[in-house]
């Protein structure tokens, strides 16, 4: 039932953007030109007549995060169904390319996966005019692990196998590593083909900050948006390494769970908890829950704990946020900017996440989330 509905939000979603007009992100060159979200004459659903357009009109553009795409498509649907006013184009172009439009005063708004580092916040000053950039919470969920291995449809890893597939250590799937956690598994020789990003992701972020935290005498890396280890091919966007998983035998890579939804088989990840855990929304919902607010003023960044001991916590988790000026927006999509992010922040709009592939932001974080949209000027 769940597939259904899921399939559902992701068709209605699709059906926005086919009978709406494209509207061209010229400046953000994304070379996935075919995948921005775009909306004003999309089909309404039950729940759209709730949402306030106020004086909300005119073209958004906003780039960044692909993690969150689907989300997106699917808010996007319904916001502009109700406020047929506002088109709304949304460039996945990866959370790298996203702060850089945003900075250089190209987007409205920006999506990341990884909250702005201080330097960010200072060059965010060029374009908030007498402020700075804030960072809100707005997508929660699990990092899956997708793998395409003949024969085998139940993986366990954990965070120190994962570590020596993605830095080249481990070669084959039939690795003694890999077969003292997977014992009844039948565990061919075919090659490991680890697949990461090749744009500047907050996925990569995440997922590094993982094994980083969770097995630091095998990840030597600092981490970062940008992919450090050697080794591995690589793919653009969320979709481009979920796509090789798909069509590689052997392949294994890390994208938001909702692009595994087409046959993707993804891996249980073993934690200090008795059961290894499923990368679902639930389980994300477990460990992003004991996440800290540590933005400063109005910044909502947060701080995840990569190493959580609770059962059936998923550990390898992350948070998009939608980065905004907290004073000094331009006026001329101001309204459009407040109304869409008042709405994907308010229950109905969280709402959506779940049968999307996404977890909801803690309620507590949401309420600080709505409180600060409405103050934006």
């Amino acid at each position: 039932m769940k597939l259904q509905r899921k399939n559902r939000l992701r068709a209605l979603s699709l059906g926005a953007v086919a009978v709406s007009g494209a509207l061209a992100l010229t400046a953000c060159g994304s070379d996935d030109t075919s995948s921005g979200s775009t909306g004003g004459s999309g089909k309404a659903t039950a729940s759209s007549g709730s949402i306030k357009c106020d004086d909300a009109k005119g073209n958004l553009l906003a780039a960044g995060s692909s993690a969150q795409k689907n989300a997106i498509d699917a808010w996007v649907t319904n916001f502009t169904a109700a406020c047929k006013d506002v088109k709304i184009n949304y460039n996945p172009n990866g959370s790298g390319a996203g702060v850089t439009n945003f900075v250089q005063g190209q987007t409205a708004f920006a999506g990341s996966d990884s909250a702005l580092k201080p330097e960010e916040i200072t060059e965010s000053a060029k374009v908030c005019k007498d402020s700075q950039a804030i960072d809100l919470p707005m997508v929660g969920g699990p990092i899956a692990i997708g793998f395409n291995v003949p024969g085998v449809d139940t993986l366990v890893l954990d965070a120190p196998t994962l570590a020596k597939i993605f830095d080249d250590k481990i070669k084959t799937w039939d690795d003694k590593a890999i077969k003292t956690l997977n014992p009844d598994a039948k565990l061919p020789k075919t090659k490991i083909q680890a697949f990461h990003r090749s744009d500047e992701s907050g996925t990569t972020d995440n997922f590094t900050k993982y094994l980083k935290a969770a097995s630091p005498a095998d990840w030597k890396y600092e981490g970062g948006k940008a992919w450090q280890a050697k080794g591995g091919q690589s793919a653009q966007g969320s979709s481009g390494v979920a796509q090789q998983v798909k069509q590689t035998a052997g392949a294994i890579s890390y994208f938001e769970l909702s692009y595994a939804s087409d046959g993707i088989s993804t891996v249980d990840v073993k934690t200090d908890a008795p059961a290894p855990v499923k990368a679902t929304t639930e389980n994300a919902s477990k460990a992003i829950a004991a996440a800290k607010v540590v933005g400063k003023g109005k910044d909502l960044a947060l701080e995840l704990n990569y190493k959580p001991t609770a059962e059936g916590a998923y550990p390898i988790t992350l948070v998009t946020y939608e980065i905004v000026c907290e004073k000094g927006n331009k006026a001329e999509t101001l309204p459009a900017t407040k109304a869409f992010l008042t709405y994907i922040a308010s229950e109905e709009g969280q709402g959506l996440l779940s049968d999307a592939g996404y977890a909801p932001i803690p309620t507590e974080i949401a309420t600080k989330v709505r409180e600060t949209v409405a103050s934006l000027s």
